[in-house]
């Protein structure tokens, strides 16, 4: 029998049935190569050959499939294996390879099962007679709607992930939940609860506002209500963060993803979350550094040791050791607790914020995954959707960014006060400032205390940029890729002009942002006038958030 002549159908590459005896899995095999049924170019040429996801993906987009097909039947289907095809799948595999022509589609389903009623035969002559049964209970897959009907919980029917994974604690998947709960104030609204519950108890054991008197270093406030690095970083800057991080990856997951990939909403999901176990090291990786290092070992080390040994040492005197200069307004025991308390509560807070650094990591990554997917380039809508969504996704990552680099400038900024001679940190930055009108030269007489909390301070400023700088490099490729093509059709571009002609994402404008905010980070106390680079920082900043596309209007 001469070969079947593959031809263009519907704009779709179709093979017509070959009637050559092959049984399911041989037949399977040669229209899964030739990639029979996928959409073709101008030329005739199919996009590539199938794939398990590409397949699974185009029976679940079919209209009237309801249930889809679950990935896992499909790689059933590529295996050498004893598994073969379900009369229900056989339909929709008919409906793909038949191009949706309708006869067509009734000549690929009667071949189909042709070669399936081949392979059962054969199958069962290779086992004998005995086998029969078991043939018959083995070789066809089970369907979606078989597996709807099963009693297996949802759970543990997710494909390519090892079993028991979802059974067992995953501290990644449960980091993820924290940020796409429905309701988006759930996570800001705790951490913002914790500052102030840490507010009123500073005023209960009476250190809201301290100032001591020390020779040769003179009266500062010391006050936990002054530190700027536990009101306001915990009470706006943070809570911000997670408010926007969770809205950007909570439309990721249930809206996003889902559109582009155009498959079952369970199972979109089952792939994100996927990918968000395929970066469980940094989560367990985070939650040590900021635990066990930088909440429980740095108290122990700047707070309980000085405040047993009633010796501050080469950390000074702040609202946590204050106990030791002054045991009538705090004793040792209230400030033991509140600082452990407060320690505690920053551990947490700090590791909730570097595993939405991870999840943003990982929705770029998957952002740009997805845009290589050569379906998304085929028609000028489907262009149009990815770059809104890239312009979605970064100006959210950019939000994070500004506010990540906020966080690490009320670090250093309280951190540089104590180690001046200033008494509040009001007045340190206005006679800064005052110096820098008037032209005088201000004081850099420093104390010669050990800070830590600068490097920690470092550690949230690189690890922010290093998100934005990956998250801005998948999206440039995306918008890169799409003027090519626009480059490369005069009609596509000239459809496709008011994407690029108003774009959504102006990178320079946000580059020079958070260029200039690591600049005020790095310059904090190092020169005179550093508090006017400070205020035109957050000015900028505060621009960002509210108009983070610099949108102008008319």
């Amino acid at each position: 029998m001469e070969p079947a002549t593959p031809f263009k159908k519907n704009n779709k590459f179709f093979l017509p049935p070959p009637k050559d005896g092959s049984d399911f899995k041989e037949l399977f095999a040669r229209i899964a190569a030739v990639g029979a049924g996928r959409p073709a170019d101008n030329d005739g040429f199919p996009a590539g050959p199938w794939t398990p996801e590409l397949l699974a993906e185009a029976i679940s987009q079919i209209e009237g499939n309801r249930d889809g097909v679950d990935l896992r039947t499909v790689q059933l289907w590529f295996q050498e294996n004893d598994k073969g095809i379900s009369p229900s799948n056989i339909r929709w595999l008919a409906r793909i390879l038949g191009c949706d022509d309708p006869v067509a589609t009734g000549d690929w389903q009667v071949e189909l099962s042709t070669a399936q009623s081949r392979l059962t035969a054969r199958r069962r002559k290779q086992t004998g007679g005995d086998g029969l049964s078991a043939l018959e209970n083995t070789d066809t897959a089970p369907s979606a709607s078989s597996r709807n009907e099963a009693a297996p919980p949802p759970e543990t029917s997710s494909e390519n992930i090892p079993a028991g994974s979802f059974r067992r604690f995953s501290l990644a998947s449960r980091s993820e939940a924290l940020f796409s709960r429905r309701s988006l104030l759930d996570l800001p609204a705790t951490v913002f609860a914790g500052a102030v519950a840490l507010g009123f108890l500073s005023y209960v054991v009476d250190i809201h506002s301290v100032i001591y008197d020390q020779p040769n270093e003179g009266t500062k406030q010391v006050g936990f209500l002054w530190a700027p690095n536990w009101t306001i970083l915990f009470l706006v800057i943070l809570p911000l963060y997670l408010m926007f991080a969770g809205e950007l990856i909570a439309y990721w997951k249930e809206e996003g993803r889902v559109k582009f990939t155009r498959g079952r909403k369970d199972q979109c999901t089952r792939d994100w979350m996927r990918r968000v176990e395929d970066y469980s090291y940094p989560y367990w990786a985070s939650l040590l550094v900021c635990l066990l290092i930088a909440s429980v070992a740095q108290w122990i080390n700047e707070c309980l040791v000085p405040l047993l040994t009633s010796d501050p040492g080469n950390f000074g005197v702040d609202w946590g050791r204050i106990a030791i200069l002054r045991p009538d307004i705090i004793s040792v025991p209230e400030a033991i607790v509140f600082t452990g308390a407060a320690y505690l509560y920053m551990g947490i807070c700090f590791f909730i914020f570097f595993a939405g650094l991870i999840l943003l990591f990982t929705l770029a990554h998957d952002l740009s995954k997805i845009g290589q997917t050569s379906e998304l380039w085929s028609t000028a809508d489907n262009q149009k959707e990815l770059l809104e969504a890239c312009t979605r996704v970064m100006l959210g990552i950019y939000r994070c960014t500004i506010l990540g680099l906020l966080i690490a400038i009320c670090m250093k900024l309280q951190n540089m006060f104590m180690l001046s001679r200033a008494e509040t940190i009001v007045t340190w930055f206005v006679d800064d400032l005052m110096s820098a009108v008037i032209g005088q030269q201000a004081s850099t007489d420093r104390l010669s205390y050990s800070r830590p909390t600068l490097y920690s301070s470092l550690l949230v400023a690189l690890t922010t940029c290093a998100v934005f700088l990956h998250g801005a490099a998948r999206v440039r490729s995306i918008f890169a890729k799409a003027k090519a093509l626009n480059n490369a059709d005069a009609s596509h571009e000239k459809r496709q002009g008011d994407t690029f002609g108003q774009p959504g994402v102006r990178l320079g404008m946000m580059f020079g942002v958070v260029g200039l905010l690591v600049a005020t980070y790095l310059l904090i106390d190092v020169f005179t006038g550093f508090s006017i680079l400070l205020s035109l920082g957050g000015l900028l900043a505060i621009y960002s958030l509210i108009n983070p596309a610099f949108r102008l209007g008319r």
